[in-house]
């Protein structure tokens, strides 16, 4: 049964509203995440609770509870020569940014347009509303290293 400090490993398919597939775990290369400590969106962890291999579950999932509101001060313009002269700027590329308060907040480049570059720090899924069709494949209690480290070592997670 999932609870705190389980290792859960799920296969799941993500869309949109308009029904588009954004993602998908197969069972064979299930997703694995430690339950409890925040590594896949609240409003999907918190209804996993109690459920057990096997289970199967529809859950909606509300940007407040998903990747958040669009933040409207996180997209920006930005003059190119603020990007070091000899690195070409693309729409897709992701870097990082230090925000005044201390955050590092990754920007996706959006577009140029002449001698600006528009960035946009939004996950890309801020804003919409998420439908997962989620199966529980497999849970255990997580190691001891693995609570130690704050991640699932092994297969779906992480390994060193």
């Amino acid at each position: 049964m999932i609870k705190k400090d389980s290792v859960v490993s799920l296969s799941y398919i993500l869309k949109n509203e308009n029904g588009e597939e954004l993602d998908r775990f197969e069972s064979a290369t299930p997703l694995a995440y430690m339950h409890g400590h925040g590594q896949i969106v609240p409003g999907l962890e918190n209804v996993l609770e109690g459920l057990a291999i096997g289970d199967k579950k529809e859950v909606i999932v509300t940007p407040q509870e998903g990747y958040g509101e669009v933040q409207p001060q996180l997209k920006m313009k930005v003059s190119r020569d603020k990007f070091p002269a000899d690195r070409k700027i693309e729409p897709g590329m992701q870097f990082s940014s230090k925000m005044e308060d201390g955050r590092e907040i990754p920007f996706t480049v959006q577009a140029i347009e002449g001698d600006d570059v528009l960035l946009d720090g939004n996950h890309p899924l801020a804003g919409e509303t998420l439908h997962f069709s989620v199966e529980v494949v497999e849970v255990r209690p997580a190691t001891a290293e693995e609570l130690q480290h704050g991640h699932v070592h092994g297969a779906g997670g992480h390994h060193h």
